[in-house]
């Protein structure tokens, strides 16, 4: 391994705080991949969560994995040489298990490329005895594995505070017992809650290419997996600091985890039902114990301003000489007091999701979000401070129509005009910058049977609001590359199949112009194809907890531009989930 690279992970790791390096004697040993550059992967609170977990275990030792870039992955080329861990700088092809934690559908081609750089198999079937086991969780997993399918020995579908700890004592027991690799995934799939090993199940097709049947191969492992939850009763807060992140080296706090506002294409307001939010005091003490190390804090939850207490939290921030930084706010929880201590911390830009320029499309997707309700929230803002403000839409909604976009516009147009009256007496106004995303159908949200809008038209309604939103001077606008949102859909949405258009990309360098023409079934089956309601979807063997049923409700709902009430939870049963866990959460 040529030594510029030891030496380059050597400076990275002095600069951070909170490094575990352990002892490799008698230890199962983990190499936790992030399928992306180190920048991102550390900015993960996820991640770290996950680190911290595994080194937790007297008998795991784990290291950090991270896709190479620039001048790192340069000299790794040049010299031939296999990727090495962050912390010993030992190859991936010494560890016990790699284990891949996922975010986001388009690091997918990034797994593969980790692995044909670690020197490992790219295919489970091929994998020698000897060689890690390659695993994988995070919430793309218990969205839909089975485009991974063919690359991954097994899935660990949940929360990992609810059992990673459960399938490292048994794969530690299995290791030592057994050197046949099936045998000991097959043991773990019959004895770890949530394991889901895809060569154990064997799926079945109709003439038209739809799924006919999903089961076991054999009796023993479950026919569908459930996803597992965490209790949340620990705030998770980030062990790693280092200012090579994207949140600088503030320590990360997780306000809570999802979301009970029930928007129909989130994902996340879903699978991680029922939402948890901390107690006021719980949270009140991890910022206070994170302020005795480090006075900039970021605070991390679906929707910081729907926090109960959150004005308290954070005046006690300010009151203590700190800063923080915040995610996505929602534009009806916002007040005063909480505005001016974003100010009194240095945040110079607000983020808030309208998401869709009408309120008769902001019903279709449940926001629970009016017209006169952003409005009065940015002429608050503007009141406050100068604050630049980010606003984040979707284009290509289902029921969207080119009404929907002039709306967007108008809006965009209104709430510059009020940011222009309130910003007058101070003679300055901040920057709008918008994110115009194209919407991707996510599996497990009432939009799971619908596909993607054609390209043509993004392309088209991208053009009119570059055009139109172009003329108006301080309003900055990005739109993300609609062939990444076809290729997002093709691995959201997909069955196994879609791994061989994946291993054709990887095989292309990246080119996936060419894999996906040249592909030996037809993209557009998975990506444009709206699904019948009663069709057998590729994740429904992953028992989330919602019932199929009360999700169907909402996608009739969305046709009929209706909103159904946001979660109450433990007070309703409407979706299942808190009727099948029987748990009580705080919100």
């Amino acid at each position: 391994m040529p030594g510029d690279i030891i030496s380059l992970f050597r400076a990275r790791l002095s600069h951070e705080k909170g490094t575990a390096i352990k002892d490799w004697g008698g230890k199962v040993s983990v190499a936790l991949a992030y399928p992306n550059h180190y920048r991102l992967g550390m900015s993960n609170l996820g991640f770290q969560v996950v680190y911290h977990l595994l080194n937790q275990r007297t008998d795991v030792v784990a290291e950090r994995v991270f896709l190479p870039e620039g001048h790192e992955m340069s000299l790794l080329l040049q010299a031939g040489g296999s990727l090495i861990s962050l912390e010993s700088q030992r190859r991936l092809s010494k560890f016990d298990l790699i284990a891949f934690s996922l975010s986001f559908e388009n690091d997918y081609p990034n797994i593969l490329k980790i692995l044909e750089l670690g020197k490992i198999p790219l295919l489970s079937e091929q994998r020698p005895p000897g060689c890690p086991f390659v695993v994988a969780g995070g919430i793309t997993t218990f969205l839909n594995p089975e485009p991974l399918s063919s690359f991954m020995d097994f899935f660990l579908l949940g929360e990992a505070e609810s059992n990673l700890n459960q399938m490292l004592d048994h794969f530690s027991e299995y290791k030592g017992l057994y050197s046949d690799r099936k045998k000991i995934i097959r043991n773990l799939s019959q004895n770890v809650t949530g394991l889901y090993a895809p060569s154990l199940y064997q799926p079945e097709y109709n003439d038209d290419g739809t799924i006919k049947s999903f089961s076991p191969r054999e009796s023993m492992v479950p026919a569908k997996i459930k996803v597992c939850r965490s209790a949340c009763d620990q705030v998770q807060v980030s062990k790693i600091t280092t200012p090579e992140t994207e949140f600088g080296d503030r320590i990360l706090i997780e306000l809570g985890r999802g979301c009970g506002r029930s928007c129909r294409f989130c994902a996340a307001g879903f699978v991680y039902r029922p939402p948890r939010i901390h107690p006021k005091t719980d949270l009140m003490n991890a910022v206070q114990s994170a302020l005795k190390t480090n006075t900039q804090l970021g605070l991390l939850a679906s929707n910081v301003s729907d926090i109960p207490g959150i004005e308290a939290i954070t005046a006690k921030i300010v009151e203590n000489g700190g800063s923080f930084s915040v995610s996505s706010l929602r534009a009806d929880t916002l007040t005063q007091a909480f505005l001016s201590h974003l100010a009194a911390a240095g945040q110079k830009t607000l983020a808030i999701a309208p998401e869709a320029g009408s309120d008769r499309l902001r019903r279709a997707i449940n926001k629970h979000l009016t017209k006169e309700q952003i409005i009065d929230s940015i002429k608050l803002i503007a009141s406050t401070e100068d604050f630049a403000i980010r606003l984040y839409f979707l284009i290509g909604l289902p029921t969207e129509t080119n009404d929907d976009i002039e709306a967007l516009v108008d809006l965009v147009k209104v709430i510059k005009h009020h940011m222009v009256k309130q910003s007058a007496p101070r003679g300055r106004i901040g920057q709008i910058r918008l994110s115009i995303n194209c919407f991707v159908p996510k599996p497990f949200t009432p939009f799971q049977w619908f596909c993607l809008e054609d390209m043509r038209i993004l392309k088209e309604r991208q053009k009119r609001l570059k055009k139109e939103l172009g003329k108006e001077g301080g309003v900055k606008v990005n739109f993300d590359v609609a062939k990444w949102a076809y290729i997002q859909a093709l691995l959201s949405t997909g069955d196994r199949r879609v791994g061989s258009i994946l291993l054709k990309a990887h095989s292309l360098k990246g080119d996936w112009t060419k894999a996906l023409k040249f592909s030996e079934i037809n993209p557009d089956f998975f990506v444009y194809r709206p699904r019948g309601i009663d069709e057998t979807l590729p994740w429904d063997f992953v028992d989330n907890g919602i019932e199929k049923s009360h999700l169907a409700k909402e996608y009739r709902l969305s046709l009929e531009a209706k909103e159904s009430e946001i979660c109450h939870v433990g007070k309703c049963y409407r979706c299942g989930v808190c009727k099948k866990e029987r748990i009580h959460y705080i919100i």
